[in-house]
């Protein structure tokens, strides 16, 4: 569990063509220790297979919530 800094990510808000590399980017700005708390309206299977296949072993990606119409999760960086 990441208990340095939880930072929020509302993808919601993003628009389609720019989502992927918001969220790139987004955990590419994060140390070691920090999470950000992603939230989605769907779950985003083939984010995570993107995400797992260009950070490895670096992510951990643990859901907090998945309701229909809301998901949550928290993308943790490690050392």
């Amino acid at each position: 569990m990441f208990n340095e800094a939880v930072y929020p990510f509302d993808a919601r808000g993003v628009a389609k063509r720019f989502r992927h590399a918001a969220i790139f980017g987004a955990l590419s700005a994060l140390q070691p220790g920090e999470t950000m708390r992603f939230c989605n309206d769907h779950d985003p299977l083939p984010l995570l297979q993107q995400l797992q296949g260009h950070f490895g072993d670096a992510i951990q990606i643990t859901y907090i919530s998945r309701e229909p119409g809301e998901i949550v999760i928290d993308f943790g960086i490690v050392a």
